[in-house]
């Protein structure tokens, strides 16, 4: 067993290395940062919309008119809608911030290209941007477009191809000038990639990025079999210490954003929601608990417990638990290069999407309807919001499975721990 698993971290960890130092990955991750908690907002107040109780419908008709719910979709198309420009402004930062270039005029560059590749759509009095290109059909022609932009831009930065003004201009205003040579270079750049494909099939670059990248992309990310294969590497990649989420959230975050974004566009339009996996899948009823659905570990850690060990770890780590957060048990049982417990642990998450999916698939549980909820919601009221009462019923039948699973794993840790503890010591 020794020799497996030293193998398998052989295999896995220059791997998982790689993923969690490249530049990219790492930037895109970040960036997303930036446009959390915007799309968490935009979220409540699409809910707000949808509640799907007739008093209350009728109620906010009576005081705000037949159109009140475009009052608070605004604050939805503002955000989820809108979420490229900030993912862009935030990957830039981030690349910016590794190649130390200046911030600010690396966002603004980047804000400018994507601009400049996003294609215009006209009416009586003149053009416009249209918003449906800076929400999920954008959203990959962002991520592409702040790299290269930065890419491009540190490029002729680290030459010195700038402007550089005397020491007794101010610094602002100096700092104006010494991004002019490099922006001028990228929007140069940017404005032949967005004539060159003009004169294609595709006519724009969102075009062709969406067709030929990210509709296969979102096709992969959400079918069961590639959730299998994430959620088996993730759980290794924790199984030796390495934060499987942080890697694994780097790759798929912006594809199960991107499906997050479009299951929300038709919550919103009352049509069909087209993706049972998306980030709230994969936060809501995949991480029970945290990583590895390990709430129901918590659970009996607090209940069943003989030993002190396991009884003081599970008042330590019931609480984060309800809130998903689950290190206190990864690294307190511990977990980690633990051939007993990483039986559960590998096991768990599989099961509990396989059992969501197909309970989502055959119509007993909605769709998730696209709320982007914070991972740290507990869970049965975060089913209850994302998929109605069934979603919640569905996280308390995870919950008890998770307990049933954890549950003989457990037992055999925590009589060996206690029988530890109950043994007299001995005297030389």
């Amino acid at each position: 067993m020794e020799k497996f698993v030293n193998a398998l971290e052989g295999k896995l960890g220059p791997i998982a290395y790689k993923l969690n130092s490249n530049r990219y990955l790492s930037s895109i991750k970040n960036g997303f940062f930036v446009a959390m908690p915007l799309l968490i907002i935009g979220s409540m107040f699409l809910l707000v919309t949808q509640i799907p109780i007739d008093p209350y419908l009728n109620f906010m008709e009576s005081v705000l008119g037949s159109e009140w719910k475009t009052l608070f979709l605004k604050v939805n198309d503002m955000t989820m809608n809108a979420m490229t420009i900030f993912v862009v402004l935030g990957i830039a930062a981030e690349l910016a911030k590794f190649y130390k270039v200046d911030i600010i005029p690396s966002q603004a560059i980047a804000i400018v290209s994507f601009f400049i590749l996003t294609p215009l759509s006209s009416y009586d009095e003149g053009s416009f941007l249209p918003l449906t290109n800076f929400g999920a059909a954008g959203l990959f022609v962002g991520m592409i477009t702040a790299i290269l932009a930065v890419e491009i831009y540190r490029w002729v930065v680290q030459r010195g191809w700038v402007i550089k003004m005397p020491d007794s201009v101010p610094s602002n205003v100096a700092a104006s000038f010494s991004a002019l040579v490099p922006g001028f270079f990228v929007i140069i750049i940017f404005n032949l990639i967005r004539i060159g494909f003009v004169y294609t099939s595709y006519g724009s670059a969102h075009n062709f990025i969406f067709e030929v990248l990210q509709t296969p992309l979102l096709a992969l990310g959400s079918s069961l079999p590639a959730t299998i294969i994430i959620l088996l590497f993730e759980a290794l990649l924790w199984s030796f210490g390495i934060h499987g989420s942080n890697i694994v959230g780097a790759v798929m975050q912006p594809i199960w954003i991107a499906l997050t974004v479009e299951n929300a566009a038709a919550f919103e339009a009352g049509t069909t929601i087209p993706n049972i996996v998306n980030y709230q899948f994969y936060s809501n009823f995949v991480k029970l608990g945290g990583s590895s659905a390990t709430i129901g570990l918590a659970i009996a850690c607090v209940f069943f417990a003989r030993s002190t060990q396991f009884k003081t770890l599970g008042r330590l780590s019931i609480g984060p638990a309800i809130f998903n957060i689950n290190e206190p048990l990864i690294f307190g049982i511990p977990i980690i290069l633990n051939p007993v417990m990483l039986i559960p642990f590998i096991i768990a998450p599989i099961l509990m999407a396989v059992i969501a999916y197909v309970t989502m698939a055959t119509g007993l549980v909605p769709y998730p309807n696209g709320v982007n909820l914070p991972w740290t919601m507990p869970p049965i009221i975060s089913g209850f919001i994302v998929s109605g009462w069934r979603g919640g019923l569905l996280q308390l039948v995870q919950i008890i499975l998770s307990f049933i699973l954890y549950y003989p794993f457990f037992k055999m840790q925590d009589d060996t721990a206690y029988k530890t503890e109950i043994e007299p010591t001995e005297t030389a």
